[in-house]
């Protein structure tokens, strides 16, 4: 797998950063970031993992930190991200927020153990969703723009 993250992997569509941080989302936390994962059905189409992520400035007031923290992120998911890719399920595809939850900037070290646990986790968590809720997911659509379905928080 090349080691890129094109636009096309950024989530960008306000409907689906929406959707992502409404009740249907699983969270894991692992300091000093926050994953937040929505699961949905692969419709053939762009990629099957899209990735937001949001450094706030309640958290790191100068821009230079925060744009440093969003650095950091984004290249230990460029070089982790294998990790999500390679066991997520064919018919399965996820929407993934990366959010900042310290107050001071960290170790680029420390950033890339702790997103690599964290996906490591994510993994699990969608690979723990039961067959049923699996085929219940495939067989759902959306129908409009302001409607979506998501798996269940187990």
């Amino acid at each position: 797998m090349r080691h890129k993250f094109p636009k096309a992997e950024h989530l960008c569509l306000q409907r689906d950063i929406d959707q992502l941080f409404t009740a249907g989302a699983r969270s894991a936390v692992s300091f000093p970031l926050r994953a937040i994962v929505r699961t949905h059905i692969y419709e053939e189409k762009g990629p099957r993992v899209q990735v937001l992520i949001s450094v706030a400035k309640r958290r790191l007031r100068h821009a230079v930190d925060r744009n440093r923290a969003k650095r950091q992120i984004r290249e230990a998911y460029r070089l982790n991200k294998e990790i999500l890719w390679e066991q997520l399920p064919e018919n399965m595809a996820l929407h993934l927020g990366f959010v900042w939850v310290a107050d001071q900037p960290q170790d680029s070290a420390l950033v890339h153990k702790r997103l690599v646990n964290l996906l490591h986790r994510v993994v699990e968590k969608v690979n723990a969703t039961s067959p049923n809720e699996r085929a219940s997911a495939s067989t759902t659509t959306t129908t409009t723009n302001n409607t979506s379905v998501s798996n269940a928080d187990s």
